[in-house]
């Protein structure tokens, strides 16, 4: 296979291919390559230029995974909110309007919030090729960044795969002189782009430190166990249905006649996946992960709520033991402000926030029973009257008893209440930090109260939830404020431990089936969450018991368990595509509940927001037309 990469990128991928244009950028390039690499100081402000292209993970406004999955609806367009937030053109995506003309989040070229991952590429290719001539540098700082390097240029080009399927293989620059034909790249089959991503990872991961050594500017740093967490995630990926053998890209080919999906199913895939996840989890509990606990002494509360926070936490507690790679420059600031309800009408007049981040019904429905099972297999939860109302009792750190409220809402695990905020429910931290029954009235948890006119409800036109949720899980607990909100800041984790067991269980239970291990890492994220393991639960409490026995049982185990722990973090619009099950839950509508009721009656009554379309074209993003023009050796995506 022949790799290439481009001296000037955006002589090939974007829209500014004149002469004047290319020749323009050269003498500046140049130079400041020369200047670059002079002494260290200039070497290590080029690593951050490096490092700088990383895309801006958990920002509602740029990461398509937040706003492009369907665990969150918002009121749609609206310059007010462009105000504050930028367009979010990853919501436009789920709503069927991705285009080839101007494609969205267009991280190939660049534009409508995306970036041209190919110039950060081709930056690291600068930096790889000129790294050498910095004479003040030691050899293991030089190998230890020429390691960050070969990280961020492997992860850039596992971006794009994820997004567009088959792409270029950029590996070195090619001179100015180069021929029009040599920058005429190819689109590379996708099994050669994740052998060409594994290959870079496995070079950085020798040189990579195991962890950060000075806590105190180098936070956010690649490591080992940050590398090989993303070599297990992309070995992952190439093993599921959407990369291995996918029959319904039979006839992507290119002009040289290449296939660029495999057709034939390889369950191999599966055991290297199986290996890179166990070897990534150990390499974790080397250095000291593991799973997050909510034990601040400074707050104590009850075995309820401490279930709830550390649900809450693992998320949300900045740099917490849990979380391998967080995103260091992206202070979760954004989804706070668009996700924390107002607790009261004060709050509403000072427009403290912005809370518009809704999950619909659907995402409520999909966390388990109190019994640690789905609420469509317990027999012990109505769930026909689902959406009817009665009235809540023992549920104190959950529910305001004798609240009225739908009986979705009651009778649900630790991670119902961790992730989700709604009328009537118990709300612990953000300004308030005595649990139920421990302090005053003003002290003890908040309640939402979320019916049309109360705090939490809809009062204007805009600043409300939609469906009537909240995403709790966003808003850090200590962030707090009456007339002005002081943010705690949080690092948006990319990957934490419960994510490593989950894909470590996926793995060995597609490779082998189910098996006392796969068990084993299952139940430590569902201990956490205060549930029983799944055999037990299953055989208690489920219509199907022997669900867990089988592979095809256990895998939708997996799958609704990797949903429910990573909900809202960016995990299920990878998965769900990956998984190739995007076209079954992206085709229905999204409901909430009747935000103009003030009444539980009227409340809690289910209205459809809009319909949703996927089809397969979906799975991936289009190449710009004006990119195919100037490129023909370029094929476009299948059915666009």
């Amino acid at each position: 296979m022949k790799k290439l990469n481009i001296f000037c990128t955006i002589l090939l991928f974007s829209i500014s291919f004149a002469c004047s244009d290319y020749l323009d950028v050269v003498p500046d390039n140049v130079a400041t390559i020369d200047y670059s690499f002079r002494d260290r100081v200039s070497a290590e402000k080029f690593l951050f230029t490096c490092y700088s292209y990383l895309p801006e993970i958990g920002n509602a406004a740029t990461d398509p995974a937040i706003m492009g999955s369907d665990e969150i609806w918002v009121h749609g367009r609206d310059p007010y909110y462009n105000r504050y937030t930028g367009y979010f053109y990853a919501y436009d995506i789920k709503r069927g309007l991705q285009n080839v003309s101007n494609p969205l989040c267009n991280y190939w070229d660049g534009g409508y919030r995306g970036i041209n991952l190919y110039i950060g590429i081709r930056d690291c290719n600068i930096f790889l090729e000129n790294i050498h001539l910095v004479h003040d540098l030691n050899d293991a700082e030089r190998k230890r960044w020429i390691a960050e390097v070969k990280f961020l240029k492997a992860y850039f080009h596992y971006y794009l795969l994820r997004m567009y399927g088959p792409i270029p293989i950029i590996d070195e620059n090619l001179p100015i002189s180069a021929s029009i034909d040599e920058v005429r790249v190819f689109r590379e089959p996708v099994d050669e782009c994740f052998s060409y991503v594994v290959g870079l990872l496995n070079e950085a991961i020798t040189d990579l430190p195991m962890e950060i050594g000075d806590v105190s500017s180098e936070l956010g740093r690649i490591t080992k166990p940050i590398a090989m967490a993303v070599k297990a995630e992309a070995l992952v990926t190439a093993a599921s249905p959407l990369f291995n053998g996918n029959t319904a890209y039979s006839g992507m080919a290119d002009s040289r006649g290449i296939q660029l999906f495999s057709q034939e199913y390889d369950e191999n895939k599966w055991k290297i996946a199986m290996d890179a996840c166990k070897s990534a989890i150990d390499t974790a509990l080397m250095t000291n992960h593991q799973l997050y606990e909510f034990n601040d002494l400074r707050y104590p509360v009850s075995e309820k709520t401490k279930q709830v926070m550390s649900a809450r936490n693992a998320f949300g507690e900045r740099w917490n033991e849990e979380i391998i790679w967080g995103m260091s420059r992206n202070t979760a600031l954004n989804i706070q402000y668009l996700s924390m309800p107002y607790f009261t009408l004060s709050h509403v007049q000072n427009v403290l926030t912005q809370p518009i981040l809704s999950p619909p019904i659907h995402i409520a429905e999909l966390f388990y029973s109190e019994n640690g099972v789905p609420i469509d297999e317990d027999p012990s939860f109505d769930f026909e009257n689902r959406y009817s109302i009665s009235l809540a009792e023992n549920q104190e750190y959950y529910l305001t008893n004798t609240f009225e409220t739908a009986n979705l809402n009651q009778h649900r695990e630790p991670r119902f209440y961790a992730n989700l905020g709604f009328d009537g429910g118990v709300w612990f931290g953000n300004g308030r930090y005595k649990d139920i029954g421990t302090g005053s009235s003003s002290e003890t948890s908040w309640v939402l109260q979320s019916k049309s006119g109360q705090a939490s409800g809809k009062s204007s036109s805009m600043r409300y939830s939609i469906t009537g949720y909240f995403i709790k899980k966003y808003s850090n607990f200590e962030t707090a404020g009456t007339t002005t909100l002081v943010y705690n800041r949080m690092s948006f984790p990319v990957i934490r431990l419960a994510d490593l067991y989950l894909l470590y269980a996926e793995a060995r239970n597609e490779f082998s089936g189910p098996d006392a291990e796969v068990y084993e890492y299952l139940d430590k994220v569902r201990e956490r969450a205060g549930l029983n393991g799944v055999v037990e639960s299953w055989g208690a409490y489920s219509m199907y018991p022997e669900k867990p026995s089988t592979k095809e049982g256990l895998r939708e185990i997996i799958r609704q368990e990797r949903m429910i722990e990573l909900a809202f973090e960016g995990k299920r619009f990878w998965d769900i595509r990956r998984w190739k099950i995007a076209d079954q839950l992206f085709n229905r509508p999204v409901k909430g509940w009747n935000v103009k009721g003030q009444t539980a009656s009227e409340y809690y009554n289910v209205v459809t927001l809009e319909l949703l379309e996927f089809t397969t074209k979906e799975y991936f993003w289009p190449l710009k037309q004006q990119t195919l023009r100037v490129n023909p050796n370029l094929v476009q995506n299948l059915f666009w």
